[in-house]
Formats: structure tokens, C-alpha cells, sequence
């Protein structure tokens, strides 16, 4: 894990690996690096993602001080809000409602997200991700399948701005387990969203479900220097998921990108498409 002697993409690796162990002392080791502040945003976010994944309350306390400290990297402090809520310990609501209303939208969205999780978990016996192919665990359960009647019903539910994003978000991960071309593209709309943060996940959602179709869609985003660099963070590593000449070129692009996060998402990228061609 040690950031001056690895490369990004072989320390991601190297991350994942500990996830996929799942103990205590591997979540220790993540939450370490963690509190690497000189570390790069980047790094840093996929470790606070992959706690979350692991669902050990022990990291909750490492998770918490991030995203209470002012001073801390803005998509570091989200994916450990986003975190807290995969976790879903009590303890961590009164944190997460203390920056509801935060005055940067990234993160008091992602905290709502976040307790309207915890909540909905509470209230439901069901498995979060009993019914996807996927092995994330997601900020929102799908729409039910008996409560989903269809792409274009459920496009409509994605853009529903009236709607809470946490329903939303289940919109977009039914949309997500139906992983048709029709589904992904019903999804891509999801760019002309006015959130960053639920741009972001569009971008996400569409490199689990590695549609081809979402390329251009993708690259339009990467190549807008305009777009919140979230959000074209997570369209590189898309790109990369999605693979192909095409996605490789465009990523290719952007390696020297001024965005540090933006950049490095490239390499990352271009690093598992390497990984599939070999």
C-alpha cells in the first residue's frame, strides 16, 4: 500500500485484494492509508468506498473524523459519508444529519442518501442486493421488481426531480439489474441531471453494466472540462469497465489532464483494460 513505491493502479489493486480478505486487520490497514492525507484524492476515495464495502463498524470512527474535518478532500469526505451509510451504524446518524445542509451539495446529498438508507434498512428485513448480479453494495435498494414495470416507467422515476435522490437512486439501480442496451441509455439522460452527485453515479452504474452503447455518452463527459471532476472521474473508470479501441483512445487523451483525480482515473483505467487484453 505504500503510495511512493507503487503506482495508483497496482495500490487499487492491492486494495481490493484486502477487501476481498474481509477481516478486521485488513480494514485496519485500509483505514491507515486512509488517514494518508498527502495520498492523492483518488486513492483515498477508493478506500473509503471499499470500507464501505466491507461493512465493519469497527472503521466507522476513522470514516466519521473525515467527514467532520472541514479541511479534508470534498470526494473523500462523500465516499465516506456514502460509506457510513453502506455500514449503517446508529452511532453515525447524528453525524450524517449534521451535514445535511451542509453548503457544499455533494456532501449533504450524500448524506441524506445516506440516512434514507439507514432508515429504509431498519424498516425492511429483506437483503439490500438479495436479487443483483452485482456484488456492490449499493447507497439504495433497486425498485422492487414487483413495483417496476419497465424501462420507460422507470426513466420517468430516474428523472423525477420532485422525487427525493434517494428514490431516484433506486430507479437507476433497477435500471442498472435490467443491463439492456435500452436500460443503459434510459440511464445516460441521467447526465443532463443539474446534481453532480447524481451524475456521478450515472457514470458509475453504467461501467457495472459495460454497454457498449454508452461509449460516446461516456466519453462526451470525459472530455468536458466544464463537468465537475467527479463525475469525470467516474466516466474514465467507466470507460475503462466499458472497454474497446474507442474508450482506449479517449482515455488515452487525457492522461496529462490539469485535474490530478481526472487524470489519474486514466491510468487507472487504461490499467484494466491492459488487465483484459492480456
Amino acid at each position: 500500500m505504500n503510495r511512493g513505491e507503487n503506482p495508483i493502479a497496482k495500490r487499487t489493486h492491492a486494495a481490493f485484494l484486502l477487501r476481498t480478505n474481509g477481516c478486521v486487520e485488513a480494514a485496519l490497514v485500509l483505514c491507515e492509508a486512509l488517514m494518508v492525507r498527502e495520498d492523492s484524492s483518488l486513492m483515498r476515495h477508493e478506500l473509503a468506498y471499499i470500507l464501505g464495502q466491507m461493512q465493519l463498524d469497527v472503521v466507522c470512527p476513522v470514516l466519521e473524523r473525515i467527514l467532520d474535518d472541514e479541511t479534508e478532500d470534498l470526494i473523500v469526505r462523500h465516499e465516506s459519508a456514502e460509506a457510513l451509510g453502506s455500514i449503517g451504524s446508529a452511532a453515525s446518524v447524528d453525524l450524517l444529519h449534521k451535514y445535511c445542509n451542509h453548503q457544499c451539495p455533494e456532501i449533504s446529498e450524500t448524506c441524506q442518501i445516506a440516512i434514507d438508507l439507514i432508515n429504509w434498512k431498519a424498516s425492511n428485513n429483506q437483503s439490500l442486493n438479495a436479487k443483483s448480479n452485482y456484488l456492490s453494495k449499493d447507497p439504495a435498494p433497486p425498485v422492487d421488481e414487483s413495483q417496476s414495470t419497465g424501462v420507460n416507467d422507470l426513466k420517468l422515476a430516474l428523472m423525477d426531480t420532485s422525487s427525493s435522490l434517494f428514490n431516484r437512486y433506486r430507479a437507476m439501480f433497477a435500471l442498472r439489474n435490467i443491463n439492456s442496451d435500452d436500460a443503459a441509455m434510459a440511464l445516460v439522460a441521467g447526465f443532463g441531471d443539474s446534481s453532480a452527485l447524481f451524475r456521478h453515479e450515472v457514470a458509475y452504474v453504467l461501467g457495472q453494466m459495460q454497454r457498449m452503447v454508452t461509449v460516446q455518452a461516456l466519453s462526451t463527459v470525459l472530455r468536458n472540462k466544464e463537468e465537475h471532476a467527479m463525475v469525470r472521474h467516474e466516466a474514465a473508470e467507466a470507460l475503462g469497465a466499458v472497454g474497446g479501441d474507442y474508450a482506449e483512445k479517449v482515455l488515452s487523451e487525457f492522461t496529462a489532464d490539469d485535474v490530478q483525480v481526472v487524470r489519474e482515473s486514466c491510468f487507472v483505467a487504461l490499467n484494466i483494460l491492459e488487465y483484459w487484453l492480456d
